[in-house]
């Protein structure tokens, strides 16, 4: 990977930044060595305490393993990279990943429903008061833009309600990861953020403590849009998949008519 000096001399965030996007990218592989605390500072055009504050928080962020005069090594992200990397990973380069939109509205399938399972067992009145408002302002509201943030302020109140950690540090990544992306997704998720109807129903099962009936009402208000992004990203994928393919056979076919032998006519002219 070519580091690149660091613009803007507020540090260490900036190199931070840098690294992770390597990571992320590809270019700093899984198992590679990174180069030298100096040598990275000299690159970077930055001071050596800049550099190792922001490996620190690399390594904390599970990315590299810092060895004591054995050099950092990149991890596989895969198997050691944390919710707190979806962001980056979903758009990068200001484009959308496909495959990684496709895993975010699995699990957007997935969780709403379970969330608004145990906002029915555990939200306080309070809370689902806030819900009820939520969904009646989503309900007030007819940009698409607006409608979906509304939704988003929607789902906080019922991830409130569940009272679950783990899904509430899984929301707000999700939500940071997903934000970006709202203008793609305006079209596809018209017709969710607009049925007032069915934030309603999540909210009065939500009161009536009915977990099931809120679990389902959550998964019939998903689904429509699941399946329909579903589609789109599969649409997606086999159209970059045919690119990179006709990419590959149009670079082999140069490849073998540079390597043909040349003839004398070929000289003659």
């Amino acid at each position: 990977m070519a580091f690149q000096p660091i613009e803007h001399r507020s540090v260490p965030e900036d190199v931070f930044d840098q690294i992770v996007e390597g990571v992320v990218s590809g270019e700093l592989r899984a198992g590679e060595n990174l180069p030298s605390e100096r040598e990275l500072a000299r690159v970077l055009g930055v001071s050596r305490p800049a550099v190792r504050e922001a490996m620190k928080r690399v390594a904390a962020a599970g990315l590299v393993t810092i060895r004591q005069g054995g050099g950092t090594t990149v991890r596989d992200l895969r198997r050691f990279g944390g919710l707190d990397l979806l962001p980056k990973l979903l758009i990068r380069g200001g484009e959308l990943d496909v495959a990684v939109a496709r895993s975010v509205v699995e699990a957007r399938a997935h969780i709403g429903p379970k969330v608004a399972e145990l906002a029915a067992l555990r939200a306080t009145e309070d809370q689902i008061a806030v819900a009820r408002e939520a969904a009646a302002h989503l309900a007030e509201l007819s940009d698409p833009i607006g409608q979906q943030v509304a939704a988003l302020d929607f789902w906080d109140a019922i991830v409130d309600g569940a009272d679950s950690i783990a899904f509430r540090l899984m929301y707000n990544t999700m939500r940071t990861a997903y934000e970006p992306a709202l203008p793609a997704l305006a079209s596809a998720l018209s017709g969710e953020v607009g049925n007032a109807d069915g934030y309603r129903r999540i909210v009065d099962s939500i009161a009536r403590r009915d977990p099931s009936a809120a679990a389902r009402a959550a998964a019939v208000l998903l689904e429509p849009a699941t399946t329909a992004l579903l589609s789109a990203f599969g649409e997606m994928e086999e159209l970059l998949q045919q690119a990179l393919s006709e990419t590959a056979e149009e670079f082999l076919s140069e490849s073998e008519e540079e390597s043909l032998p040349k003839t004398e006519d070929d000289d003659d002219h």
